[in-house]
């Protein structure tokens, strides 16, 4: 397990975060769709190595969550993508679910697959370079969900999921999302991603995970995107850092926080409100997919060949990241 802890501490510590690059093949097209750039393979490796080879990978970001298809790839200088990765100092992950579905007898909430073979499949990443892991499971917002039910079944999921991981010799990552989507208020997110956390943490130690070499990615406490309700980003980390101290065992070293919906700037201001409240021992940092991307996505898709510039571009967003995660952000320092 020490060598679980030492993956965990290299990933958060010294304001690094983790670069969330998993989309899947249609979640990626969608994102190459919006800005006019055909979905290739081809073009689809080109910009990931782009980033894979900044000079933002060395200083700021921590880990690199991989999808199935990016694992397997080789960059243009012929090492692995997970080998180009590790180059900066940096440690390779990969997402290991394989998607939500409808959940029985439930009409709109989802449960995550992904278990059946999934010890096999982790012994194969783990041979390719993987040296941690994400699982999601999403719960939606209303008057009567999230359900008992997939409250229980997604816990239940994350948890063998988890166990199998540390078997294998990787760091687990937690991502229970309550989503941003709907018209609930702060104080209701509050309320249910706590119901979430615990039963959560319940459900991990039953399976005996062990806490010390995991990573948990929730969601900050925020209004639904429709809900009107605006609320400022000292508010957000003081709702957010009450949900994680009366939720979250003190054991769990780490706190990567996924963007969910938030624009660039948004995502930085908050995450740097959090650590200037943050009394407590959990290092409190990122897990940005869009958050850190959509910039660099843009100024790529004008010129895919302009990679000096798409990397400039990406190097700002994630240094605005990293010091958010050290409580050093600005707004001054945001738009130089």
């Amino acid at each position: 397990m020490s060598e679980l802890y030492s993956i965990t501490k290299k990933i958060i510590s010294g304001g690094k975060g983790i670069l969330a690059a998993d989309e899947s093949t249609g979640t990626m097209t969608k994102r190459l769709d919006s800005v006019n750039v055909k979905s290739t393979a081809e073009n689809r490796l080109l910009f990931r190595e782009t980033l894979l080879s900044s000079q933002s990978m060395k200083d700021c970001i921590g880990g690199v969550i991989l999808y199935d298809e990016t694992i397997k790839q080789t960059a243009s200088n012929k090492k692995t993508i997970p080998e180009l990765i590790e180059s900066s100092g940096t440690v390779p992950g990969i997402k290991v679910d394989t998607g939500a579905k409808i959940l029985a007898n439930s009409t709109k909430e989802k449960i995550t697959e992904g278990l059946d073979g999934l010890r096999e499949r982790l012994k194969e990443y783990y041979k390719l370079g993987a040296r941690f892991t994400k699982w999601r499971a999403v719960y939606i917002i209303s008057e009567n969900f999230p359900s008992k039910l997939a409250i229980h079944t997604n816990a239940h999921a994350l948890a063998r999921y988890a166990a199998l991981v540390q078997e294998t010799g990787m760091v687990p990552i937690i991502e229970p999302e309550v989503l941003m989507d709907g018209t609930h208020n702060a104080e209701d997110c509050l309320m249910k991603t706590s119901e979430v956390l615990k039963k959560c943490y319940d459900e991990l130690i039953l399976n005996k995970v062990d806490l010390k070499g995991t990573i948990l990615k929730p969601n900050m406490i925020l209004p639904g995107s429709t809900s009107g309700e605006k609320i400022e980003s000292k508010k957000i980390a003081e709702l957010t850092l009450k949900c994680l101290k009366e939720s979250v065992p003190s054991d769990v070293p780490g706190i990567a926080f996924l963007s969910g919906g938030q624009t660039e700037k948004e995502a930085a201001e908050n995450l740097n409100e959090i650590n200037k409240l943050n009394n407590t021992n959990f290092v409190m940092t990122y897990s940005y997919g869009r958050a850190l991307q959509q910039s660099a996505l843009k100024f790529w898709s004008n010129n895919i060949k302009d990679i000096n510039g798409t990397q400039n571009t990406f190097n700002h967003r994630a240094k605005m990241c990293s010091l958010a995660a050290q409580g050093k952000w600005t707004a001054e320092i945001e738009n130089k």
